[in-house]
């Protein structure tokens, strides 16, 4: 597709997956998501201006879908485990609903966040496959409800991740994933400009084709994918600050929203998938 130096961004022939090119692997992983990730100094290209102080937008983020996590869970108390679950936002909506949550987040430095709020009994950190079979709390087939959340575009191995997540649910349990989808108008429009070409941490770009067949080979079925609830709560700082990133015209056009900072909007440019998936028969490898 176009080259970043050293990155390049490619898309394959056969099946139409986007990924980046060199990648890290699972032991650069715990380094890159240090301190300087959730506090950058380059948040356009790498992690966030500031993550713990967005805390109202994300919890008004994720109480707004619960609109669609409502129509897809049980009635009643169930159990959430939600991997790559940062600071615990999406688990303090949970916990706030009556729920039993559960998280796992590779980085100590946010995790501190969640276990401020959750309790550390109740969050992991480290890697999924680093917990034991039956780890107290985060034992196999007990979850009624497994999120990632801007999660499966980081992994090096997202098959992995998903087949351990798929042990983890209850046989009539549901996968709800959020990621970006590189084939949306939106995406297309920017080209390599497009916010979530952040070489750097994401590694894979999946659209409706590729993520539908990446879960169908690690044993999920598709319910339902839609860009409706992927929007999010921004400040129009991080408005200012993206727009940076389009041209230096942009930049300078929206700069003096950075003034009103502390105002936010619901902002969904629709190119973000919701996919809500679950357990199903594993698809056959190609013959």
């Amino acid at each position: 597709m176009f080259r970043d130096p050293p990155y390049r961004v490619l898309r394959c022939a056969g099946c139409s997956l986007v990924y980046v090119t060199p990648r890290h692997d699972d032991d650069a992983l715990h380094k890159l998501y240090g301190q300087d990730y959730w506090n950058s100094n380059s948040p356009k290209t790498r992690g966030y201006a500031c993550y713990a102080e967005e805390e109202p937008l994300y919890l008004r983020t994720f109480r707004r879908r619960l609109e669609l996590v409502r129509a897809y869970i049980p009635p009643g108390s169930i159990r959430v485990l939600d991997i790559g679950c940062a600071a615990g936002f999406f688990l303090r909506v949970m916990k706030e609903e009556g729920h039993d949550v559960r998280g796992v987040e590779v980085s100590a430095d946010i995790a501190s966040l969640a276990i401020e709020h959750l309790g550390a009994e109740n969050i992991h950190v480290g890697f999924l496959q680093q917990l034991a079979p039956q780890h107290p709390g985060f034992e196999p087939g007990s979850f009624d409800l497994v999120t990632m959340w801007d999660v499966i575009e980081h992994v090096p191995n997202p098959q992995d991740l998903l087949e351990q997540a798929r042990r983890l649910l209850k046989p009539d349990g549901v996968l709800i994933l959020e990621t970006q989808n590189v084939d949306s108008r939106f995406a297309g429009m920017l080209g390599k400009k497009w916010q979530h070409f952040k070489h750097e941490e994401h590694l894979y770009h999946f659209n409706p084709k590729t993520i539908t067949r990446l879960l169908a080979d690690t044993g999920y079925q598709v319910v339902r994918n839609t860009p409706k609830f992927g929007g999010k709560y921004v400040s129009l700082g991080f408005i200012a600050e993206r727009a940076g990133r389009v041209s230096k015209m942009a930049g300078l056009l929206c700069s003096p929203l950075s003034l009103l900072k502390r105002l936010s909007l619901y902002l969904n440019l629709r190119d973000e998938m919701i996919v809500v998936a679950r357990p199903g028969v594993r698809a056959s490898a190609p013959g």
